[in-house]
């Protein structure tokens, strides 16, 4: 599924060929190696170098996203070095903010702007105006540490930043957004519930730490068949509506005017995407 309709980012972390080899060939949306935080300082080295050799390799099949070390640490001119001759989907920028992407030099390559700080958080719409930023991600963890929230089982710390989000990338034109990770890969009834509330907000996606998350997140991000079927009755009734002359009319109870008719060929559309990569859906 391309970036524009994925609903999963998984992280692998760089050096580990049989990890890496096996979130490629899972059934994540899109595949992100990792050169940053899965990365020890004394690592970064060797991992670049293991990236380098692997990706140039490979070359046919699946191509990663690559999250590397921000332009202004001691790896980050390094990773930009590499990353204009090696095959990817795009890179992944941690802590994005519009000077962050200013100074990447990818050369037209694509960019999820990982945001994760308060900078990043007010910078959000610039980050997502950025030609070469097709997505933006929030980074939970370290903008926790920074503001010095407590995680809730509600998720109401993160109303602001995932709205903010939200927002800035509907008003940028660009796909909604990607939530942050679940920590706890234990917990497949928690991770549920934090997709649904993401997804009841307008977030687009959700990034993946373990394979074993994906199922959770592709089905809490896919339409349901009941939603798919009230779609299509809204569809339905409005064109037999409008060939009438009515431009407003009542389905299922609700008024249905153009705006809610949108909405339901979105969820058309994203339940065909569904069908079309073969990852089922959802009852």
């Amino acid at each position: 599924m391309d970036i524009a309709h994925a609903r999963s980012l998984l992280f692998v972390p760089a050096g580990d060929e049989r990890r890496v080899e096996k979130a490629l060939a899972s059934d994540a949306d899109q595949v992100i190696v990792d050169l940053e935080d899965a990365i020890a300082p004394s690592a970064k080295d060797d991992a670049r170098s293991w990236v380098q050799g692997f990706l140039v390799r490979r070359q046919a099949g699946r191509r990663p996203w690559l999250r590397i070390n921000r332009p202004d640490t001691p790896w980050g001119a390094a990773d930009m070095s590499v990353i204009r001759d090696i095959p990817l989907a795009g890179v992944v920028l941690p802590k994005a903010s519009r000077q962050s992407l200013d100074a990447l030099l990818v050369n037209g390559l694509h960019v999820i702007a990982l945001v994760e700080t308060a900078r990043g958080v007010r910078e959000a719409y610039d980050v997502a105006c950025h030609p070469d930023v097709v997505a933006l991600m929030l980074g939970a963890a370290d903008l926790g540490a920074e503001i010095g929230w407590l995680p809730r089982r509600d998720g109401l710390e993160l109303l602001h930043a995932r709205s903010a989000l939200i927002l800035d990338s509907a008003a940028a034109g660009i796909r909604a957004p990607f939530d942050a990770v679940h920590l706890d890969i234990r917990n497949p009834a928690a991770l549920t519930a934090e997709c649904e509330t993401a997804r009841s907000l307008g977030m687009g996606g959700k990034a993946c730490i373990h394979p074993v998350q994906l199922g959770p997140v592709h089905s809490a991000f896919t339409p349901t068949l009941a939603e798919q079927a009230a779609a299509q009755r809204i569809v339905e009734a409005y064109q037999a509506a409008l060939a009438g002359g009515d431009g407003v009319i009542i389905c299922d109870g609700q008024m249905v005017d153009a705006p809610v008719v949108a909405r339901a060929h979105a969820v058309l559309a994203a339940a065909a995407r569904t069908v079309t990569t073969g990852k089922g859906t959802r009852a």
